[in-house]
This record gives C-alpha cells, structure tokens and sequence, in this order.
C-alpha cells in the first residue's frame, strides 16, 4: 500500500522518490513508457552492489552488471561517457566497493534532469496522485 503523504513527497525531491519504498517500483513502471528503464534497474542493482561485503559475491555481481548495462551493446546499456565506461572496463577485473559510483552518478543526473520531471507530469503520477486523494490514504496500488 502507497500513502498519499509518500506520493506527494516524491514530488519534493528525485531523492525521496527512489529511497521511498514504492517509488522505485512506480518509477520503473513510467521509464518503461519511456523505454529507459535500464536507468533504475542499474542504479538500484549499484545500491545492491554497494552492500556485498564477499568479494567472490562483489566480482560476480560487477561481471554481471558490466555485460547487462556498461559493455558496448550490452542488452539493457545505459548511457554513459567514454571516460567512465572505460575506468569501469578497467577495474572489472578487480572490482572495489565503488568502481560503479561514477556511472551510477552519471545515470542519477540523467534521471534527476530529464525523466523525473517529465514523470511528475506524467498521467500515471497525477493519477495516482488523484486517487489517493480521492479515495483517502488507504488506496492499493496495483
């Protein structure tokens, strides 16, 4: 269940919306629309890969996140510059806590910037927005 008082927050700041506990989730759901996905997906996988403390763990999960979103043609490849995407072909091998905290913030800008405005504005945001305050505070969200 969604709260009104979350979904007005997420209005506040991009911050609020993505540490929330569904605004990740309803986010994805509008860069769907605008098929950046990619975009969340990544920077939620980099809070994930921030908390792995094995490093057999940390070396799998970085493999992972480089052939899904930062090696050429990769299959969901975010949009990053040249200099970031190579610091990260070259730390792959030896993958730190942070060797994915410049794209990560590269793709938060993106975010911040261009889709999150445009979410705010989006009718699947002002919908639910309306309902909830429509129809009090206890409205699910499916």
């Amino acid at each position: 269940r969604v709260s009104l008082e979350e979904v007005l927050r997420w209005s506040q700041s991009f911050e609020n919306l993505v540490t929330s506990k569904y605004g990740p989730m309803i986010y994805k759901t509008y860069l769907k629309t605008e098929h950046s996905d990619e975009n969340i997906e990544f920077w939620l996988a980099c809070e994930a890969y921030k908390k792995i403390t094995s490093q057999r763990k940390r070396i799998s999960m970085a493999r992972k996140l480089f052939t899904s979103y930062i090696q050429p043609q990769a299959p969901n490849e975010i949009n990053i510059d040249s200099p970031a995407r190579k610091a990260i072909t070259r730390n792959i091998q030896e993958p730190t806590e942070s060797c994915f905290d410049e794209a990560q913030r590269i793709i938060y800008r993106h975010m911040e910037r261009d889709s999150y405005p445009r979410f705010l504005e989006s009718q699947l945001y002002q919908k639910l927005k309306h309902s909830l305050q429509t129809n009090g505070n206890n409205s699910m969200v499916n």
